[in-house]
């Protein structure tokens, strides 16, 4: 079957392969045919190695399709059936998911590690243990999360991961409050998720800060009150806040300048949100005094920050009643052919998100 190969760390291109072998089929296992996958930064993070992923390796894990065939043990999943992938499955048993933090479990990552393809010159590994630019895949039946029918593959690849953790980043994390105000940096397609949640929740100004000036505009169209550029969001921070700060600033960057930057434009007693994965070598530093006299509240928020499962029907909720736009955010299609010009348009931001249609 083809799929879009990775062979060493640090290389920009990916190269469409026809000799690759979706491999460890069985009991436990669904074999999935993948329809369409979402592109996001957290793939090209891998790429380059600021998120850790062994090589060669096919990238993506916003994925959705048809069940091909289940293995021994499953239930709950036939063949035929429509489904997402979720590149971070729950086990239900371990100290995280008892305590109601499935987004925390760790079952999903230990099969990181283990390839679940091949070439016939050897193994090939599977992003976040999935691997969805490919035409088939084989993931645990954890990661096979059933979709209504009226759901479209590239609207269900989207929730699998982008949609799921800007909006949980809003609601779940931070709990936006109603008439709140909100700075949300970095407007790729997690962070107009964020914009998003922050409406859904009621925030009367919803700032966007980024360069690109054509997500800035995009920014606007999906609830944003006002875009501004990084060098503009100090004069918005004044003229909106009285130089307070923000209520709540999420940072859907993954770097620690801009997360010092989103500290420092939230006021005192407010909500520091990270929403953005960065590098295990890039520190985020605040002194001991400020950390204790400004009351901040820094949160963190891994997928969403809440239990997938019930934010992926919350997210398919919502975009039935019209609360949620998910097809504006799908800016360029492309075929499995054309994905390195894809890899082009998201690293200088002329895309929101791209759907794969395979």
């Amino acid at each position: 079957m083809r799929a879009a190969v990775l062979h060493e760390i640090g290389q920009d291109k990916l190269e469409v392969l026809d000799d690759v072998e979706a491999v460890g089929f069985g009991p436990g296992k669904v074999r999935l045919r993948i329809r369409a996958t979402g592109l996001c930064h957290s793939d090209v993070s891998a790429m380059s190695g600021v998120l850790p992923q062994p090589a060669p390796f096919i990238p993506g894990h916003e994925g959705a399709g048809e069940v091909v065939d289940v293995g021994d043990g499953v239930s709950g999943l036939s063949a035929g059936d429509r489904v997402l992938v979720c590149w971070l499955p729950a086990c239900g048993e371990c100290p995280s998911c008892r305590r109601g933090q499935t987004q925390l479990c760790l079952a999903g990552f230990m099969n990181a590690g283990t390839p679940n393809f091949k070439r016939p010159g050897g193994d090939v590994f599977g992003f976040a243990g999935t691997g969805t630019f490919t035409e088939e895949v084989v993931v645990g039946a954890g990661c096979a999360v059933p979709i209504p029918d009226d759901v479209p593959f590239e609207i269900a690849a989207l929730i699998g991961c982008g949609v799921t953790t800007g909006l949980g980043a809003a609601i779940n994390t931070a709990k936006v409050e109603a008439g709140s105000s909100v700075a949300v940096i970095g407007c790729g397609g997690v962070g107009i998720s964020t914009i998003q949640g922050a409406r859904v929740q009621g925030a009367a100004q919803i700032v966007a800060v980024d360069p690109v000036a054509s997500r800035r505009e995009a920014a606007l169209r999906f609830g944003a009150t006002e875009a501004v550029s990084p060098d503009e969001f100090t004069d918005a921070k004044q003229r909106i806040t009285a130089g307070e700060g923000f209520d709540y600033v999420f940072e859907v960057v993954g770097k620690s300048a801009t997360a010092r930057t989103a500290y420092e434009h939230t006021r005192r007693g407010g909500t520091l949100c990270i929403v953005g994965a960065g590098a295990m070598d890039d520190n985020f530093q605040v002194n001991m005094f400020e950390l204790f006299f400004d009351e901040k509240r820094i949160l963190p928020s891994m997928y969403g920050g809440g239990d997938v499962l019930r934010s992926y029907e919350r997210a398919i909720a919502l975009w039935r009643a019209g609360r949620i736009d998910l097809e504006s955010m799908i800016t360029h299609r492309v075929r499995l052919d054309g994905i390195n010009d894809a890899l082009d348009q998201m690293r200088t931001g002329e895309s929101l998100r791209t759907c794969i249609e395979l």
